[in-house]
């Protein structure tokens, strides 16, 4: 029998930028409304709520306001008490800790730290990070015993010292938990940083998925651990055959934008089918992909010229560092990748030549 009179779902996303935007476009398909909420700008406004209204968050990190409070306290909340505890990196990698789940060696930089035994402890080289609101390399300090930098007298409390860890390459696994506790992957993403912030992107690799169970192994802990619903994102280093998790993110992710050209299913309509409990599945790979991310870079009409390519632009102000979109290149072979990134070599500005000169690396393996 048909099933009659189908549930009207509301989601409301705290925050409105890109990826507010980007599940709002793909909730659109399945009549899901997904109205984003700007939390930034200081208003008296009231939403008009819905008990049975789902609230989901863009980032982990807000301001405090009438409008986010109301999001924030609402009953359905999904992962309300988790973003607070994943921005923190000093409960995030608590959380890694007791979980026994494979991460960088660690401590609290405290009012007793001492930089002489960070560096006994961890090396020549020591990272310090800010405990929140560091993104795209941003709140971060390293300690370098060879130029005897110190710990900024301000950061005592509020970071944690991390070992440097050799890696071979970075690499990031997206994930979903139903509200039944299903879990299902994507494939591992090959990624690219520059400064700290993430430029390219690679999926699926063949020659990444004897990784893939231990990938999906870990975040299946963490995300059963927290009772998580939703796509989470897991950044990773590899060592050899080890991966060990970088960072952990509660909601859609840069590195799974891929998905939106590469899948059946994207990552965020993914992401909205767990919040409404909608029917979920393993998503189908159509083709590699590749992601190139446009940081500070004015929109150019030509890179629509590329048979294969994508374009995301979010119609932000360029700025210096700033994401303001990105490109997704279908990769069905060789020759059409080749043909692609030879022609953005010669549109794009000199700090997209590394990226794309190991995208064409990649391809040569």
């Amino acid at each position: 029998m048909a099933q009659q009179n189908p549930k009207q779902h509301n989601v409301w996303v705290l925050g409105d930028g890109q990826l507010g935007a980007m599940l709002s476009h793909a909730g659109q398909p399945l009549a899901i409304n997904v109205q984003p909420v700007d939390i930034m700008t200081p208003s008296n406004e009231r939403l008009p709520l819905k008990d049975t209204d789902i609230i989901t968050a863009e980032r982990e990190q807000w301001p405090e306001s009438s409008l986010s409070l109301q999001l924030s306290e609402h009953q359905h909340f999904i992962n309300g008490p988790v973003f607070g505890r994943l921005a923190d990196r000093f409960t995030q990698k608590s959380l890694l800790d007791e979980l026994s789940v494979p991460t960088s060696p660690w401590e609290l930089v405290d009012d007793n730290t001492d930089t002489s035994n960070l560096h006994q402890q961890y090396g020549d080289r020591v990272l310090l990070k800010r405990r929140t609101g560091g993104y795209d390399g941003k709140g971060q300090h390293w300690l370098k015993q060879a130029e005897g930098t110190e710990i900024p007298a301000d950061w005592r409390n509020e970071a944690i010292a991390e070992q440097a860890i050799n890696f071979d390459e970075e690499v990031s696994i997206i994930g979903v938990r139903t509200q039944s506790g299903e879990c299902v992957f994507y494939p591992l993403t090959l990624n690219l940083h520059q400064d700290g912030i993430l430029m390219a992107s690679i999926s699926p690799l063949s020659r990444l998925d004897h990784l893939q169970p231990q990938a999906e192994a870990m975040l299946t802990s963490v995300m059963d651990a927290l009772d998580y619903v939703g796509v989470m994102a897991m950044e990773c280093f590899r060592v050899g055959d080890e991966l060990l998790v970088n960072e952990l993110a509660p909601r859609v992710h840069n590195s799974g934008h891929w998905t939106q050209s590469g899948c059946h299913i994207n990552q965020f309509e993914l992401h909205l089918r767990a919040l409404c409990d909608l029917p979920i599945h393993t998503p189908q790979v159509n083709y590699k992909c590749v992601m190139v991310n446009l940081i500070g870079a004015d929109k150019d009409d030509r890179w629509l010229s590329l048979p294969n390519a994508e374009l995301f632009w979010y119609n932000k102000e360029v700025r210096v560092g700033r994401k303001v979109g990105h490109l997704n290149l279908s990769a069905h072979n060789k020759a059409m990748v080749d043909d692609s990134i030879a022609l953005l070599q010669q549109w794009m500005p000199e700090q997209y030549q590394a990226p794309l000169a190991w995208i064409l690396a990649e391809f040569e393996r």
